[in-house]
């Protein structure tokens, strides 16, 4: 492989990184500050690909859509349709605990990918949404040059996001949803409306897992139904849990090493299995990510860069008090 060709691979590998890693911090928000178990993420990333795939697209008489709106609007549409449908999701799921939300989010992601693969007339069915504008492109092109600025894109939006998360949960409103994750009765006792504040991290996350979703629809320019399946959900979770919930950065650094290992061992697959094995061997990966996660769970329970115990910069210039 010559110095250009790993530059492109090198390129295109970041944008997906990039992208997981938006993802997964729209988790880490609802997992890692919250302790809601949300096993229905591929929905909501759905839906944002979708939207905005049909607010930037051209017009195409076989379906609905085809607005030809900016793609600024569209990443804004994206984010607004996902928090609706977390809103909607949310006030009734959210009364749930524990395994019975997993079981209640994992189904309404199933109904959303089965409604993305019979609403012909909107999503396209089996056949998906092609020609997703790419922005950029009309500079750039769609070469290696067009792959390293829509990185440069996903890393400006992957920081703002960061940074902006960053600053909610070191703020009140962060320490809250510590203190519900933690003990939601005595949140409530100190007059904390703890089922206000699940939502609000509900949505909060939701809305930017729909931003990865159009981050993913417009780099590919390509969405179908079976971009959106469960293993989706358990890519996103298997970053958060090897990088450290309640960690921003930790998300994004098991977003970078399980999208790694994810890919380096589907390359080997491809290379040493004959074609008649791969698709029975791409559940090796599943497994090797599983191995990966249980090894992680047992060295660091907290995850690669656990959570950190102090929270807001004044109480770190607190001195503690003498022995």
């Amino acid at each position: 492989m010559d110095a250009l060709s790993l530059l492109s691979y090198l390129a295109f590998f970041s944008v997906f990184a990039g992208i997981f890693a938006v993802m997964a911090l729209g988790l880490n928000l609802q997992w890692g500050f919250t302790g809601l178990f949300n096993v229905g993420v591929a929905g909501f990333v759905a839906i944002g690909a979708y939207t905005s795939a049909l607010l930037t697209g051209p017009e195409d008489a076989a379906r609905f859509g085809g607005f030809g709106l900016p793609i600024l609007v569209g990443w804004l549409g994206a984010m607004a349709l996902s928090g609706i449908a977390a809103f909607i999701v949310g006030v009734a799921a959210l009364r749930l605990r524990e395994d019975y939300l997993a079981i209640t989010t994992f189904g309404i992601a199933v109904t959303i990918q089965l409604v993305a693969l019979n609403a012909t007339a909107i999503t396209g069915g089996p056949f998906g949404i092609q020609s997703i504008p790419k922005p950029l492109a009309g500079w750039l092109g769609t070469g290696l040059a067009w792959n390293l600025g829509y990185l440069a894109l996903v890393l400006a939006v992957l920081a703002a996001v960061w940074w902006g998360l960053e600053r909610l949960v070191a703020s009140p409103w962060g320490r809250v949803l510590r203190s519900i994750r933690e003990d939601e009765a005595a949140a409530a006792s100190l007059g904390k409306r703890a089922a206000a504040f699940r939502l609000q991290s509900f949505v909060m996350g939701c809305m930017v897992m729909g931003l990865g979703g159009a981050l993913y629809a417009h780099f590919v320019g390509y969405i179908a139904p079976e971009d959106f399946l469960p293993i989706l959900t358990f890519q996103i979770w298997a970053m958060l849990i090897v990088g450290g919930s309640g960690n921003n950065a930790g998300a994004v650094l098991g977003a970078v090493l399980v999208w790694a290992i994810w890919t380096v061992s589907g390359g080997a697959l491809r290379e040493m299995l004959p074609v008649a094995e791969q698709a029975r061997g791409a559940a090796l990966q599943v497994v090797l990510i599983g191995v990966l996660i249980a090894v992680i769970l047992v060295v660091r329970p907290r995850g690669l860069l656990g959570e950190r115990a102090t929270v807001s910069r004044h109480a770190a210039k607190v001195s503690p008090p003498p022995s």
